[in-house]
């Protein structure tokens, strides 16, 4: 098969479209043909050599992909899937790939009134959304979350879910058009990070109050400012680190507050802890994507071969939503 490889770290002319051998479903794999991927910010980081696969994955980029089933591996055989069906699936790598093997506990149907690309850019932002807001953080009714990178993949999952179980959504994106486009989504709060201090804001905004969840893509850069954006009870949960990863915590207004912090990512985590986020999402989140209750946003599509233009644009930081790839 074809793969998009790294020969060496560095910029988006590292990743190389090339013959690598085909993969073989191990015990409790599931061998899918890659019909269409996304881009994350995690593919980026593989692809500078700050973010290596965990141990036994594939090596080529890519966390999610939608496709066809092609074989079933071994033990898989009463799983309920068959040769044929169309699927898509969280993956710890091996996306950009015309094929993958996908652990069985990974693999999701495509939503009712979604079309086999499109699903590609479901996976990753579901599970981590579902995960962290409301598996960890607990977004209840009439709770406000603040979002940040509202625009994003991420973010426009964010708003979407977040509406959906009646919450309020604050965001942060930069500039008047990414704005607009999460007013669309639904956002309440809209905050220009270029321009405006986002804890002035939202304060403003709640009367006081702050955020009850924050979601939080940035890192150190917004650890203190978020921690001053929490209501009494609030909880951060913090899932990226484009501002840095060394940052100062006043513990004493996180004392005060009576808040809770979390860090998580997915990739690393366990196959069952994978497995049961992935079903959360099919029983939660699979129903409001199939009444358009929620939907995927897609900003681009590029065949994978040219996977190096599709991390420009994400790096370009000009979307609103997903940038996928799909096999030439």
């Amino acid at each position: 098969m074809y793969a998009i490889t790294i020969p060496e770290p560095g910029g988006p002319e590292s990743l190389v479209w090339a013959d690598v051998p085909d993969p073989v479903p191990a015990e409790g794999e599931i061998l899918v043909d890659v019909v269409a991927s996304a881009v994350n910010r995690a593919d980026l980081l593989q692809r500078q050599g700050f973010y290596d696969p965990p141990p036994g994955s594939s090596p080529y980029p890519g966390l999610e992909c939608a496709g066809r089933v092609a074989a079933l591996g071994p033990g898989t055989e009463e799983s309920g899937w068959s040769v044929g069906d169309e699927v898509c699936a969280l993956l710890s790598g091996g996306g950009y790939a015309e094929k993958v093997a996908v652990p069985v506990g990974q693999l999701l149907p495509v939503p009712e009134g979604v079309d086999l690309v499109t699903a590609a850019a479901l996976p990753e932002v579901t599970c981590t959304v579902w995960s962290n807001v409301f598996m960890i953080a607990h977004l209840r009714p009439g709770e406000t979350l603040l979002a940040h990178g509202g625009a994003s993949g991420i973010g426009t999952m964010a708003i979407q879910l977040a509406k959906s179980v009646g919450a309020r959504v604050a965001v942060t994106a930069g500039g008047p058009e990414k704005l607009a486009r999460c007013a669309e989504l639904g956002a309440d709060i809209l905050i220009d990070y270029r321009e405006q201090d986002f804890v002035a804001e939202l304060k403003k905004a709640t009367d006081g109050a702050g955020a009850d969840v924050i979601l939080d893509i940035v890192g150190a850069k917004y650890l203190d400012r978020n921690v001053k954006a929490l209501a009494v009870n609030g909880r951060l949960a913090v899932i990226g680190l484009q501002g840095g990863v060394k940052g100062e915590l006043n513990l004493s207004a996180l004392l005060g507050k009576r808040a809770a912090i979390t860090a998580t990512s997915l990739r690393g985590r366990p196959l069952g802890e994978k497995a049961s986020i992935v079903a959360a999402v099919r029983e939660h989140v699979w129903p409001l994507i199939a009444t358009g209750q929620v939907r995927p946003v897609v900003h681009a599509t590029f065949p994978l071969s040219e996977a190096s233009e599709a991390h420009r644009a994400l790096e370009a930081s000009d979307h609103v939503g997903k940038i996928l790839l799909t096999r030439p």
